[in-house]
């Protein structure tokens, strides 16, 4: 058993849950314990480019990001890939020295950055492991957007960049895909924040993300009217210098029959209407994802890869 490391009331989340929070599994929303607890931890090839750098193929030894997977989540979307970790919470715990020493091996890897995907909850396990072993490379964190503009000022000077989700602008929508109503209010504040802390993206010789913010949009089929008014937010609230992803890889999954919208892959015309409204806007900094993109063969094996 790892060492022990407690969260007398846990308030990192929008959610405030104020669980207590030690070595076993938290009543908490997350229901993850104190001590970070991931399922994956391995070089992950399909980031955005600046993320990731090149495919293998074309790249030398070393690249590729350095990718974290967290388990458990403080989200509940309907529709998630990475199910088996955030709704079933597989993974396994760690002690704080083993995930500074699994920030040491990545880094070894000749990776691109540490890659940390749904941090939220393990934001304190995060910081102390850094003190131990802080990388040279950039530390990149990777949400669902759903973030404490008071938790995201714990890691000021710790973060070169943040990858947020900004998932919706309608707030119903929010409550019934993600099980949170104020996921918008708390989302707009939240990439605000990150932008604050990081300024406007800067890339290395190479395209690669040094520091910087860029916020995702994950595109749903029969939701095309959420994205264009999330499109219209970042380019009236994002500062000059973010970057805007924009994403066409919606993979149905299994028990969507609830939510009939989601159980289809996205339109051609779904896409070009995105796109184009992208377009139109200027929001041209960043990526916009090929709709091939959408397949099951991208969700990486949650396998304890790394863990151990």
């Amino acid at each position: 058993m790892p060492s022990s490391f407690t969260i007398a009331r846990c308030e990192l989340c929008p959610r405030r849950c104020g669980a207590a929070r030690g070595d076993d599994p938290s009543a908490g929303r997350c229901g993850m314990p104190a001590l970070p607890t991931a399922a994956r931890a391995a070089v992950h090839w399909w980031e955005e480019p600046c993320i990731s750098g090149p495919a293998p193929k074309e790249s030398a030894a070393g690249g590729g990001s350095g990718t974290i997977f967290f388990s458990g989540c403080t989200l509940s979307c309907v529709y998630c890939q990475n199910a088996p970790i955030s709704h079933q919470k597989f993974g396994r715990t760690v002690s704080i020295q083993r995930l500074a020493d699994i920030f040491r091996e990545l880094t070894a890897q000749g990776v691109h950055n540490i890659n940390l995907v749904n941090p939220t909850h393990f934001v304190p396990a995060i910081l102390r492991a850094l003190e131990r072993y802080r990388p040279p490379i950039p530390l990149v964190y990777n949400s669902g957007g759903y973030e404490r503009v008071e938790t995201l000022r714990l890691l000021e000077g710790a973060v070169d960049v943040y990858l947020p989700d900004l998932k919706y602008r309608e707030p119903e929508l929010a409550a019934r895909l993600s099980g949170a109503a104020d996921y918008v209010e708390r989302a707009c504040e939240a990439i605000l924040e990150m932008a604050r802390q990081t300024g406007p993206m800067q890339l290395d010789s190479a395209g690669i993300a040094r520091r910087g913010t860029m916020v995702r949009h994950l595109v749903l089929p029969g939701h095309t009217r959420n994205s264009l008014a999330v499109l219209d937010w970042l380019k009236e609230q994002l500062p000059a210098g973010c970057y805007v992803s924009l994403l066409f890889q919606y993979t149905p999954i299994e028990g969507l029959e609830r939510y009939p919208k989601l159980t289809r892959r996205l339109t051609r015309r779904e896409c070009s209407k995105v796109l184009e409204h992208l377009l139109e806007l200027g929001l041209t900094e960043g990526y916009v994802q090929e709709r091939d993109s959408a397949g099951s063969r991208f969700i990486p094996a949650f396998d304890l890869t790394g863990m151990m």
